[in-house]
């Protein structure tokens, strides 16, 4: 079987709850199965690539598990050899200080705060989980923001984009006025590195598993 037969076959599962996310894996062709991770977004690094590898594996095991049996999310199990398993995790990072999803608006402005007139990195960890192959991974983009005024921050946060995002700002909505540039992957800010994911799905088809 060639990659472009495995591409058409494959079952993606994709262990999050992101629309983003989902409408990306649409974009470079999978049409995923969302099946959420309900793990604790506890890690044992404070450094944002390590922290997002960590937990995007926790994410893509959890699912795995409970989809193949305990050995599976290890990439020591047999799970179904057409299933390809996504967890991703991203995070913000501004000033030394790691931005995740806010709690509420009072959070949400003082980390947009914190980004207007500045730049920042962001991180999206990845990992694959194919049959007995594991693959994570994490990509970096660099964001350069606008000055921002605090009434244009609080029209932001009133405009419903914020809460669900780290950082507290989608680079694909409203917020893409403020953006004065960025360096590296624009979807890896969405939630996906697009690019770079569908090279590695394709090298690990070709060589994750046996025909």
């Amino acid at each position: 079987m060639d990659t472009k037969q495995k591409e058409n076959a494959i079952r993606v599962v994709l262990a999050s709850a992101s629309p983003r996310r989902r409408d990306l894996l649409r974009q470079i062709g999978f049409d995923p199965e969302i099946i959420p991770s309900e793990v604790d977004e506890n890690t044992s690094s404070d450094r944002p690539a390590e922290m997002v590898m960590e937990l995007s594996r926790l994410k893509a095991s959890e699912v795995a598990d409970r989809l193949f049996g305990a050995q599976a999310g290890s990439g020591n199990g047999e799970g179904p050899g057409n299933t390809v398993v996504i967890g991703a995790d991203t995070v913000v990072s501004a000033g030394g200080r790691i931005l995740g999803k806010p709690r509420d608006r009072r959070e949400a402005f003082r980390m947009l705060k914190s980004l207007q007139g500045n730049r920042h990195a962001v991180y999206t960890g990845v990992t694959l989980i194919y049959g007995k192959t594991v693959r994570t991974f994490a990509e970096e983009t660099q964001v350069m923001v606008y000055p921002m005024t605090d009434g244009e921050i609080e029209g932001y946060i009133g405009c419903g984009e914020s809460m669900d995002k780290a950082g507290a700002y989608g680079i694909q909505g409203r917020f893409a006025a403020f953006i004065r540039g960025i360096q590296g992957s624009y979807t890896n800010v969405m939630g996906l590195p697009a690019g770079r994911l569908y090279q590695e799905l394709r090298a690990m088809m070709r060589g994750g598993q046996d025909d």
